[in-house]
């Protein structure tokens, strides 16, 4: 039987591209070297440790010697006006752990290295694994220990704040970046965090989707409300500031029980539609019932909510009032209550229905915000709090691509549905 873990890999079996700097033979006499010698691949003085040290130095050297124009021990070098004059300690952090370097140096005292700068005791991996760190909702604290655990690298708090806050400028330069002039759907909900101004207090954190006219879902912007709540006032500006980053029209928004959302919505996109979230609506009605009830109750108000229109759903209410009413009047007092708010849903054509009849995709960035910030309990400041956000939402899109893996299923037909009853305000190609 062949051990495939010996078999070097055939260069047809390699993806497609630049070929590896390292090839398998030299990543083999390493490995093999350390092994020999008891040398772990992690640590201080593991062999990655080793070979970034070495790789560091080396290109140092190499900046010495374009520096003073001559190699080392070359005698073109003599009567040159400057010479290498030793080398001087240093200790960088680096994404695999603090390495100790020899910096070069010369005795006119005017080499300025690049690859590790005068002064730099941090390279960028470093700092963008703390920044990861940080994104993913992990304390000052538990950063720390994880990077004594892992790296063998004590930090001090004051670091870790400096390095993050690096964050701030992209921070503003992503909450002011244009935005495209007409979204079909802007999904607009909030989740609840705590901020420490003074007293420890719970604060809504508003957050914008849009979808734009090729189906990709973006981010729009992430707000802090005031204490007090939200109310018309504040949504204004909250709309105007998106108005004045270039959206000027929407032809749909999904809310959940805003507080002063829809007249502000009214002023700034007078043409939009208000939608209210149909299964904050179901959600909201299961509460009031015993889990044995919550199938048939389920299959009861979808008779409602996929109606032809919007008297078949005034039946359908009827009816389920017929069949629960006794038992949950609440339930059918909570449809009647929202039933204005519902009802514009009921108008569009199904390919329309499927992308506004629910908050979910708004609900599911809560859901991955709300893991960064618990484990953090509370925000010393509204910038901590939304450094953090912003890092979560970048790490997401990230992942997904820009405009790649994040479009809505179907966005074709549902496309030439809003051409069609929007009629005049999406633009065409």
């Amino acid at each position: 039987m062949t051990d495939t873990s010996t078999v070097p890999r055939k260069p047809e079996d390699r993806p497609p591209g630049r070929p590896p700097l390292v090839d398998e033979e030299l990543a083999d006499q390493l490995l093999g070297k350390a092994q020999a010698e008891g040398v772990e691949l992690l640590g201080p003085d593991g062999l990655l440790s080793q070979v970034t040290k070495a790789v560091l130095e080396r290109a140092l050297a190499e900046e010495m010697t374009g520096h003073l124009g001559y190699d080392k021990h070359d005698p073109a070098g003599r009567g040159s006006g400057n010479s290498r004059n030793g080398t001087t300690p240093k200790t960088v952090l680096t994404d695999v752990g603090a390495v100790d370097l020899a910096v070069p140096r010369d005795r006119n005292g005017c080499f300025e290295p690049q690859i590790v700068r005068k002064g730099q005791t941090r390279l960028k991996g470093f700092n963008d694994r703390i920044i990861a760190l940080y994104a993913r909702g992990m304390t000052t604290r538990d950063i720390r220990a994880h990077l004594r655990e892992m790296y063998d690298v004590e930090v001090s708090p004051d670091l870790i704040s400096r390095v993050t806050d690096a964050v701030a400028e992209e921070l503003a330069e992503w909450q002011s970046r244009p935005l495209d002039a007409v979204y079909p759907v802007v999904f607009i909900d909030a989740l609840m965090i705590k901020i420490r101004d003074g007293v420890v207090a719970n604060r809504p954190v508003y957050l914008a989707i849009g979808i734009d006219c090729d189906g990709a879902k973006q981010v729009l912007g992430l707000w802090i409300g005031p204490t007090t709540g939200e109310s018309a006032k504040f949504w204004l500006t909250v709309l105007s500031e998106l108005k004045g980053r270039g959206v000027a029209d929407v032809c749909i928004v999904c809310c959940d029980g805003l507080t002063g959302l829809p007249d502000a919505i009214g002023v700034v996109w007078p043409a939009a539609v208000v939608q209210l979230c149909v299964v904050h609506l179901i959600r909201s009605s299961l509460r009031y019932a015993s889990r044995k009830y919550w199938a048939p109750l389920s299959k009861d108000l979808r008779a409602i909510y996929t109606a032809a229109d919007e008297a078949a759903a005034a039946t359908a209410l009827e009816a389920f009032a017929a069949t629960w009413g006794s038992r949950y009047p609440a339930i059918v007092k909570l449809w009647r209550a929202h039933w204005e708010q519902f009802t514009p849903f009921l108008a569009f054509p199904p390919e329309v229905r499927r992308v506004i009849y629910t908050t979910n995709l708004i609900e599911s960035m809560n859901n991955r915000l709300r893991k960064a910030t618990r484990n953090r309990g509370q925000f010393p400041s509204e910038q901590a709090a939304l450094k953090v956000l912003y890092l979560a939402v970048r790490n997401l899109e990230e992942f997904r691509g820009p405009n790649t893996g994040i479009r809505n299923s179907g966005w074709k037909q549902a496309l030439q549905a809003f051409t069609i009853y929007f009629e005049g305000r999406i633009p065409t190609p």
